[in-house]
């Protein structure tokens, strides 16, 4: 069975989530492991975070992903907020060792015209501050609509961080399906040529895990504004088939459309039954 879930609310701990996931019909789940918006992290409770893993494998769940902070941008002119960046993600990923196998994922950030090529730079010596030998999450660099300076609106840009990153074989990439179609990679009508452009850059074996969100904004707008599956520009068939397509239906795919807990279950429960497997 497909891997499908949500981003889910992190109040009330790990296994709270885990129940949560299951109450809406998912066999995965993201959530943050911090405030999104601050950098206040949730207390580590080994005994809570046990009791997710024996969810996890009573109910075959695939991997999860922890996301990291909005807040976060390793690629700041501002030595202070990449110092920041650094320690944030190396107290979610010392955090995350409790779920041993699951992915932690993040936004690149934005150089603030500094250049792409500088910027590429300071994330991956970020990366290789906190990415440990040993570290047992793989860690996600996500794409992006390339709004503003961001940097990862291009699979070039995700692969330069790759290639500097001397931790490089032990990262991976999230893709957003709201992103790369903002960021004008048509996966709507030309999904097979997409993945292609992916695999000859990054390589689809680094790809670990799918945000599946449909799209506010035509092609190549640039501008990430998530919309509910089938009422975006990207569309529902073009959604089930990239859930469907034989290189991906592996992997965890994670719902953030702009809808609750109740309105998710309503859309795994849409794409279950159009994947056949309601």
């Amino acid at each position: 069975m497909t891997y499908l879930g949500a981003h889910l609310s992190s109040s009330g701990g790990f296994h709270k989530m885990g129940k949560a996931a299951l109450a809406i019909g998912a066999n995965t789940f993201q959530c943050f492991v911090r405030n999104p918006r601050g950098a206040r992290a949730k207390a580590v409770d080994p005994a809570d975070l046990g009791r997710l893993r024996e969810l996890m494998a009573e109910n075959g769940f695939g991997p999860i992903v922890a996301h990291a902070p909005y807040i976060m941008n390793p690629c700041s002119k501002d030595e202070g907020i990449r110092a920041l960046a650094a320690e944030m993600m190396a107290g979610d990923l010392a955090l995350m060792e409790h779920l041993p196998g699951n992915y932690y994922n993040f936004h690149p950030g934005s150089h603030v015209g500094q250049g792409v090529e500088t910027g590429c730079r300071q994330i991956a010596d970020m990366l290789d501050r906190v990415v440990q030998p040993g570290l047992q999450t793989t860690v996600l660099l996500e794409t992006m609509a390339g709004k503003g300076s961001e940097i990862g609106g291009k699979f070039e840009e995700l692969r330069t961080i790759l290639d500097m990153a001397q931790c490089g074989d032990r990262l991976g990439v999230c893709l957003d399906t709201c992103h790369v179609s903002d960021g004008g990679y048509d996966v709507t009508n030309h999904l097979d040529q997409v993945l292609e452009v992916f695999d000859r850059i990054i390589g689809l074996d680094r790809l670990k895990a799918v945000h599946v969100n449909d799209s506010m904004n035509p092609l190549g707008a640039r501008k990430d504004r998530h919309a509910l599956i089938g009422q975006g520009t990207i569309g529902t068939e073009a959604i089930v088939r990239i859930i469907a397509h034989p290189s991906l239906r592996h992997l965890p795919f994670l719902l953030e459309t702009p809808t609750d807990d109740k309105g998710h279950g309503e859309e795994i429960a849409m794409l279950r039954r159009l994947l056949g497997e309601a």
